[in-house]
């Protein structure tokens, strides 16, 4: 087996199963370095006498999930009151979330227990179409601009392409923008948002 720095590994130490993390990888002795937590000093083996702990994957929630997950862990509570949706105090997020399948209690004691992934929000681009007219007033170019936000202030622009100009903020003008950036901005803005995959297959 291939080990590499960093792999989760078990091993018999002293006739009992331990747990530990590869430190150091040595091809031509066959050995492995391995770090305990419980231990000063890493031990050596054989790379055929430890085995990689295959770690479970981690689920996926919202950010709201996320959220209220930390937030009762910081109030001390357990995990029966986290998942009770009859504290009214309950983000309704949350509790919507949960009532969405079957499914939803597991997953959430899953990663109140094991951790867990925040799920990535859909981005967007807001994509304003611009029609220029000819001096008999027909339309002859179809053409479009795009919001940006200045990540660092929060103001926001419209802007003739994707390649933004850097000069005018630190950070540098962002379009790709989740629902809800759209919708601090103005709703309305909303119509005109393209999931960001879309545009870029188009641009290719």
């Amino acid at each position: 087996m291939i080990f590499k720095a960093g792999d989760k590994v078990e091993f018999i130490y002293r006739n009992k199963k331990s747990v530990g993390e590869i430190n150091g990888v040595y091809p031509v002795t066959q050995e492995v370095s391995i770090r305990r937590s419980d231990s000063p000093v890493d031990l050596l083996f054989s790379d055929k006498a430890v085995a990689k702990v295959e770690e479970a994957e981690l689920v996926v929630v919202p950010q709201c999930v996320a959220d209220w997950i930390e937030q009762k862990k910081a109030n001390g509570d357990h995990l029966y009151i986290a998942i009770d949706k009859s504290w009214e105090s309950m983000n309704y997020k949350v509790s919507d979330w949960l009532e969405e399948g079957e499914d939803r209690y597991n997953k959430f004691a899953r990663a109140w227990l094991d951790g867990y992934e925040v799920e990535k929000e859909p981005l967007y681009y807001v994509r304003l179409p611009i029609v220029r007219l000819n001096t008999l007033g027909t339309a002859v170019e179809k053409d479009y601009k795009y919001l940006g936000v200045d990540p660092e202030t929060g103001e926001s622009n419209i802007f003739q392409g994707l390649t933004l100009p850097y000069t005018l903020s630190k950070s540098g003008w962002e379009t790709k923008l989740t629902e809800q950036e759209i919708k601090a901005i103005d709703e309305r803005f909303l119509t005109f948002a393209i999931p960001v995959e879309e545009v870029e297959e188009e641009s290719k």
